[in-house]
Parts: structure tokens; sequence; C-alpha cells
């Protein structure tokens, strides 16, 4: 941890799971009555337009080294594109809370990608994290019992934008945030303008509208929240927090976001939980705190010496 107190990155550290949690609830309200690509790009054309009004603020440029926006593109796809569409896809069959459980893998999947790609060394509590975390994924999807197509499609397409986030992660930090001339912010903006790009064309491609303006209020205002919040001011603050805290302590933020995607899903959404849903969060958590040794595995005691 950074020398600033947690009384100074506490409170926007919050803010931030907050906006995040609820995240699930607005994609859950949007995708009533929008297409999940309408979703997806809505979200990111807003969250672009703020970012882009920070650097207008900050009188910042975007970048200029063309190899820098090859990485922007590659990025987008595998941290905005293709998750933000999956987890859309995803919760026209599944809660957003479970949506939220799912999005909390996301540390186990990076992790998993990290040890492929021998960025880390693979010890005996990240290995026992990774068993764990399987088994924790197996409980909150509730393998013992049927489950229809769309449940089982929802699930797996929100645990693939999880797997997305884990490669995201590992390119993003050998490619894009090591770089020290430009400024998280610059960094930010650069590859949600690629994403926003991306989902366009792709969107237009697959034949569906850009913009669906027969849509009642509450979509509209949970798309711009989506976006302005949950895509433009989260960015804002998760590298501010990174700033005063450090980058360990701001990764924590994961844990909270299904608290949050369960008091507005439950409680507004009126969405029900079966019991294997928390408990597998529990046991998904407990893994993630396995890899990052704040739990120590239990290791066999050496026999004692004969006599």
């Amino acid at each position: 941890m950074r020398g600033n107190g947690a009384g100074r990155w506490l409170p926007a550290f919050l803010v931030l799971a907050a906006v995040w949690g609820n995240s699930f609830f607005f994609i859950k309200v949007a995708v009533t009555e929008l297409h999940p690509l309408q979703v997806s790009f809505g979200r990111m054309a807003v969250g672009a337009a703020v970012l882009l009004a920070a650097l207008a603020v900050s009188r910042r440029a975007l970048p200029r080294d063309p190899r820098l926006w090859g990485h922007f593109q590659v990025a987008s796809v595998v941290l905005t594109t293709l998750p933000f569409t999956l987890f859309a896809y995803g919760e026209q069959y599944v809660s957003s809370v479970v949506a939220s459980i799912w999005n909390a893998t996301t540390p186990l999947c990076t992790l998993a990608f990290t040890l492929l790609l021998r960025a880390e060394k693979p010890t005996a509590g990240r290995m026992a994290g990774l068993g764990a975390g399987f088994a924790g994924v197996m409980v909150v999807l509730g393998v013992w019992q049927p489950i229809s197509g769309g449940q089982l499609g929802g699930s797996l397409a929100c645990f693939g934008a999880a797997l997305c986030y884990g490669i995201g992660g590992a390119y993003l930090g050998r490619f894009v945030t090591g770089r020290r001339s430009e400024p998280p912010v610059v960094l930010a903006t650069g590859q949600l303008l690629s994403g926003t790009a991306q989902l366009g064309v792709i969107t237009l491609l697959a034949g569906v509208p850009l913009v669906d303006t027969d849509v009642t209020a509450d979509v509209w205002w949970s798309l711009l929240a989506l976006g302005g919040l949950g895509t433009g001011v989260a960015y804002l603050l998760l590298y501010w927090v990174q700033k005063q805290a450090g980058v360990t302590t701001t990764s924590t933020v994961t844990y909270l976001l299904p608290v949050f995607a369960a008091l507005s899903g439950v409680l507004v959404l009126d969405e029900g939980l079966t019991w294997n849903q928390p408990v597998g969060a529990l046991i998904i958590l407990a893994a993630i705190a396995l890899t990052q040794g704040v739990i120590k595995p239990l290791k066999k005691r050496a026999p004692a010496p004969a006599a």
C-alpha cells in the first residue's frame, strides 16, 4: 500500500465497487428491450464520450504511436468488445447477481493465463486456489441439478467474459499499461475509442441498428448510467485509486461486486437466489485468497523422529 492513508482512497474505492456492482443491474434492465450488441455499443460510446471530456478538461491529447493503437485494438477485443457483449447476452438468461458472481472469477482466470504464459511461478497456494476456484464455479452452476439450455448458455457466456478479462489483463500489462509516456486516462480513452469503433462495425454487419429510439425511458437511463458511470467514470476512479492505494489493493474491488449486485438485483429487480450461488461465490473468494497468499494451504507435518 502506498503512503496515503485508507481514509484518502477508501471512499473512491467503495464508489467504484458500487458503480461496477450495479452495472449488472443496468445491463439487466437495458437488455430487456435492446439487442446485446446495442447494449455493449451504447455503453462503450457513452463511456468514450465521458473520457474524451475528461481529456479535454485535463488538456491531454490522444497518443500518436500507431503501434499503440494496434495494441488498443487487440486489448479492446478481449477487454470490452467481447466481454461486454457476452455479459449482455448472458443476462438475458441469468440474473444480474449470477453474472456478477461469474465476474468475480476474473482474478482466477487472470492467474491461469499468467501461469500458462509463465509470467508467474506455479506455487502450492496458486494451484490449490485454481482447484478450489473450479469447485466454486461448479457449485455456482449447480452441476448436480438439471440446467435449462438458456441458463447454461447464459452462465457460460458470463464465464467466457471473465476469461476474456483474464486474457486482456495479461495482454494489457504486457503491452499497454507499462508505458510511462502516456497517463492512464489517455490509455483508457484510446482503448474505449477502439472498442467503440469495433462494436459499431460489428453491430452494423450483424444487421442491428446502432441506436433504437423505440425503447422506454428506463432503458435509456440504464444505458446512460451503464456507459457514463460503469464504463466512463469507473475508469477514472480505477486509475485514481490505483495511484493512491496501489494495484494489489485496488484489485480487491472485485470481491465487493457481488454484494452490490445482490442488493440491487434482489431488492429492486426481485431476483431470487438459490443456496448454491452465494455458497459458490464464497468458495471462489476463498480460492482467490489462496492464490494471493492471504490464506496459506495446509502443509503435511513431518513425522516425529524415532526415539
